[in-house]
């Protein structure tokens, strides 16, 4: 199993048990599914029935993306503005872990990469790692073509892997 961490803050950001896409050479997109817990519950990978999940809700049980939940990625906000300069500090700093002859190639892909999320940047959610640190990565949450399938992207030369 491999579980892929933020360089910068160190928090787990998901692993390979979730379908994971790799986009441009930049970024990978990680597919999520939304699941119902409640306070006490153990998640053994059963499915449970429709029926069942309606009256969870109604207990007071809440429905979240599994990838969210299971590593405990907060959620943030941003206007355009402010997140262009987040992304212009974050992708120094990256940019910076990176070896020197890999940084032309990396601006390149970043820069066109970026512009698809300034473009689409209403369709997205934001969320940081459990610690809450600003200078790490910021995942970003959008939903597949059904409306139903959430996603999440994560710039992959933010990341380090660890197999364990």
């Amino acid at each position: 199993m491999k579980l892929f961490s933020d360089k910068i803050s160190g928090d787990e950001m998901f692993s390979d048990a979730f379908e994971i896409k790799e986009v441009d050479g930049t970024a990978y997109e990680v597919d999520g599914a939304m699941i119902v817990v409640s306070d006490g519950d153990v998640d053994i990978g059963a499915n449970p029935s429709a029926e069942e999940q309606a009256d969870a809700l109604e207990n007071g049980a809440q429905q979240v993306i599994n990838i969210v939940h299971s590593f405990r990625l907060q959620a943030t906000s941003f206007d355009k503005k402010s997140y262009l300069t987040y992304l212009k500090s974050y992708m120094k700093t990256i940019k910076n872990t990176l070896p020197e002859d890999q940084h032309a190639d990396f601006e390149k892909r970043a820069a066109a990469f970026a512009k698809k999320i300034v473009g689409n940047f209403k369709d997205y959610e934001f969320y940081i790692g459990e610690s809450m640190n600003v200078d790490g990565m910021v995942a970003l949450l959008n939903y597949r073509e059904d409306g139903v399938t959430p996603f999440l992207t994560f710039w992959k030369d933010g990341l380090k892997e660890v197999k364990i």
